[in-house]
């Protein structure tokens, strides 16, 4: 009798191995979602394109300031024209109303000739003005003043109506008086060099020859420099 009891007791243990709920296994698979990690290695590529702003420093091309260097032309300017003991060049040329002024007419007087560029531009105008403003103490002086430029007559005649000037205006469209005091030049301007009248100005005494000579002229003060030079 006692031989069929075991039996029985040995199939029961069987079913306790159902713990075959090894599926939490399947949780560990989740972890391998951690390649997203890789994400940051993508941020590397991007550090390579600061390198594309180095051509930057291409910048130095910034010496273009170098242009500048045309403001040299000045000092050329005082190095052409008649000086002081030189004689005079003899002319007759017409004025702003077309009649003829000559040095021969000028014979044994002193007078005051200067050059500038052309009519009715800012410096020429400045220039043109002080001398009108200050004609009664050349007239004391019984010093006559007369301006020459390339400019024709026509040009001349609107110049001096416009701005009231009180002395003679004569045109050298030729340039041959221009040129014989040597100050028809070579200016340069931004490096571009063209040929051009160097605003001057000269003393001539009573025997036609330059008692004082200003080449290169600044309009500023240039009028007050001249009459005290009387």
């Amino acid at each position: 009798m006692a031989a069929k009891k075991t039996p029985a007791k040995v199939s029961a243990p069987t079913k306790k191995t159902s713990p075959a709920k090894a599926k939490p296994q399947a949780a560990t698979p989740k972890k391998a979602t951690a390649p997203a990690a890789a994400k940051p290695a993508a941020a590397k590529p991007a550090a390579a394109k600061p390198a594309a702003v180095k051509p930057a420093a291409v910048k130095p091309a910034a010496a273009k300031p170098a242009a500048a260097k045309p403001a040299a032309a000045k000092p050329a300017a005082s190095s052409a024209g008649l000086g002081e003991g030189d004689r005079a060049p003899s002319f007759s040329l017409p004025d702003e109303t077309g009649a003829v002024v000559s040095s021969a007419s000028l014979t044994g007087k002193p007078y005051v000739i200067y050059f500038y560029p052309k009519d009715d531009t800012p410096g020429c105008t400045k220039e043109a003005c002080d001398f009108r403003d200050n004609l009664q103490a050349f007239n004391s002086a019984k010093v006559r003043v007369l301006g020459v430029s390339p400019d024709d007559t026509k040009r001349h005649a609107k110049f001096k109506e416009k701005y009231g000037l009180n002395f003679s205006l004569l045109s050298d469209v030729e340039k041959k008086l221009i040129a014989a005091y040597g100050i028809w030049i070579e200016k340069s301007n931004y490096g571009k060099k063209y040929m051009g009248v160097q605003r001057s100005t000269f003393l001539v005494d009573k025997s036609g020859k330059i008692a004082k000579a200003w080449n290169g002229v600044r309009v500023p003060g240039h009028v007050e420099a001249v009459l005290a030079a009387l």
